[in-house]
């Protein structure tokens, strides 16, 4: 697979000191892709990447020094964890799915909701959530600050002692860096004919069509155009989705499209884990999904025979990073 690069030239931010935005940064993506839009108050450096690397693995961010960001996100299973809900710091159960963070750089508004504007404000949320981290961020100043280690990645990051803005940035920029593309169903559309099988082109050639009407939701580089959409289910008592913060009834059960990308290895899927493979899945859709009163227009039923939901689950499979192997 090909990439080309970013050449970032750091920009000066006069309200405070960031040493990371005053290099020139390279950031290798997927030549098929775009270029990612980074905030300018926060560039990329590899300095920051390191500092936030460490912080996504540390346990100590959280109340009980027993979880970290990446509990949750494991690398392994393309920065999911394949459960229903996460466990938090607390034993206690994450309000919705862990949802992969695999190419967030292109998302410009976070949570299957839509609440949070940036990414850097996302990193706060799961830290000082109590069903999460539970994070006490005097505590965790206080641990970063007496910590030799941490002292110095800040320094070269940010020429600052630890701080919440460098923690919150330096996380943002580790996942900014995760970016993905290099699936057989990127070698085929990058004009390598042989790295589809017949069933998986089959299941692409469904997944495109206008029968199954996949690609109104599911399209782009990373598999999703980022709408709100209901596709029926009936699980809203707890969580009405894009209701929580446009307090619109007609938001209520809207959820961001998630990307496919890696999804074979993303199970279980929804915003709450009901469905435990792709195939139930498919079975849904192809019914027309729940009678949830708000369901988008785009979810109507379609029929597929036995071979027909293969291909298309081999299809599904495609999606899957090279690094990463289907069990």
């Amino acid at each position: 697979m090909r990439f080309r690069c970013l050449f970032l030239l750091g920009l000066a931010i006069s309200s405070c000191s960031d040493k990371g935005n005053t290099n020139v940064e390279v950031i290798s993506v997927p030549s098929h892709f775009t270029l990612p839009s980074y905030p300018k108050e926060n560039l990329p450096s590899h300095e920051k990447i390191e500092l936030g690397k460490k912080l996504f693995f540390d346990n100590q961010l959280s109340k009980n020094n027993n979880i970290s960001c990446a509990t949750c996100h494991q690398p392994e299973f393309a920065f999911t964890d394949q459960k229903e809900l996460s466990t938090g710091t607390n034993d206690s159960l994450g309000f919705r799915n862990t949802p992969s963070i695999i190419n967030v750089a292109y998302k410009t508004i976070f949570h299957m909701d839509g609440g949070v504007r940036t990414l850097e404000l996302q990193v706060l949320a799961p830290i000082i959530d109590t069903n999460e981290l539970g994070g006490d961020f005097n505590q965790i100043l206080t641990y970063l600050n007496t910590n030799s280690e941490y002292l110095k990645l800040f320094k070269s990051a940010f020429d600052t002692t630890p701080t919440i803005y460098g923690l919150t940035r330096s996380i943002a920029s580790y996942e900014r860096s995760l970016i993905q593309g290099n699936s057989a169903y990127d070698h085929f559309i990058n004009g390598d004919s042989t790295a589809l099988s017949i069933s998986q082109k089959n299941g692409l050639a469904l997944f495109s069509s206008e029968r199954l009407n996949c690609t109104a939701c599911h399209s782009g580089n990373n598999l999703t155009n980022y709408s709100f959409e209901n596709i029926g289910l009936e699980h809203q008592l707890i969580d009405s989705g894009r209701a929580r913060i446009t307090y619109k009834t007609i938001d209520a059960g809207k959820f961001m499209v998630p990307s496919l990308r890696n999804v074979a290895i993303t199970n279980p899927y929804m915003h709450n884990g009901s469905f435990s493979t792709l195939e139930e899945v498919i079975i849904y859709l192809a019914q027309g999904g729940g009678s949830h009163p708000n369901k988008s227009s785009l979810v109507k039923p379609f029929s597929l025979t036995q071979s027909e939901r293969k291909d298309l689950t081999h299809f599904l499979e495609a999606l899957t990073d090279s690094i990463y192997s289907l069990k």
